[in-house]
């Protein structure tokens, strides 16, 4: 499936980045929040969940504020009537490069409002609904650390059901990532972990089918600037695009 490593490697230039920004507790509180509805409110029995609660304790978020998020995602918090829901978003960058955004949000119109701000600030347009989703499709993908032996991964795949892998080896960290049906992300997180593989995250992402080659040094920056204002929003917890671009590039425009 086209788009699988280079996005990876996307994702993980801007994770670097990310990480010494840090995250805004909101979001953070909000990845619990859709983590515990999504499936049980233990962690032991929730992967996603729990890898949540890490990213948010690793970011300083109090015991009792993670509780309470957790609560939240199960139905089970009494002093709060807010009603969350899932929105996914869809628009194009510079160059014609499309744009998924999934938003958890209590207001709509706040959440559009703001998105629309920074597509427009950004050089880039919110659109509607389906103008660029059959351009994604949704797979489960769960990443592994450390060095990898492949013969070993390639059974262990097999044997949870996984669709293919992407290895990878960058500058200070080696893993893979392995790609499956979205119903088989759970009994493939747990194959790998009871096969020994240093099971990191296990989540749903969109996936782009083609890709488009960024060259153009302002280009890559627009689009780089867009996709962080975007995740920047409180609402927005992923953001995707069907774009690839050199590595020197990337880490050029990250840095700009």
């Amino acid at each position: 499936m086209a788009g699988h490593s280079k996005w990876a490697n996307i994702k993980r230039q801007k994770e670097r980045v990310d990480a010494k920004k840090g995250k805004t507790f909101a979001q953070l509180s909000r990845a619990i929040i859709v983590a515990a509805k999504h499936g049980i409110a233990d962690p032991a029995g929730n992967f996603q969940l729990r890898t949540a609660i890490e990213k948010a304790k690793a970011a300083g978020i109090p015991n009792e504020n993670i509780e309470r998020a957790i609560a939240k995602g199960a139905g089970t918090y009494e002093n709060d009537d807010t009603i969350y829901e899932e929105i996914r978003y869809e628009g194009y960058g510079v160059g014609g490069v499309a744009i998924l955004i999934e938003a958890f949000t209590d207001n709509r119109n706040r959440t559009a409002a703001d998105l629309r701000s920074a597509f427009t600030k950004n050089g880039g347009n919110l659109g509607e609904t389906g103008c660029v989703g059959w351009m994604f499709e949704q797979k489960g993908v769960v990443r592994v650390e450390g060095a990898i032996d492949e013969n070993a991964l390639l059974e262990a795949s097999m044997e949870g059901e996984a669709d293919s892998y992407e290895l990878y080896d960058d500058v200070g960290e080696q893993g893979a990532e392995i790609f499956t049906d979205m119903t088989n992300l759970d009994r493939l997180s747990q194959t790998l972990n009871e096969q020994h593989f240093n099971v990191t995250e296990a989540e749903l992402r969109w996936i782009p089918n083609n890709l488009i080659e960024i060259e153009d040094n302002e280009q890559a920056k627009s689009i780089i600037k867009l996709i962080e204002a975007l995740e920047s929003l409180d609402d927005v917890q992923n953001v995707t695009a069907n774009f690839e671009m050199a590595d020197e590039l990337m880490l050029l425009s990250l840095g700009s």
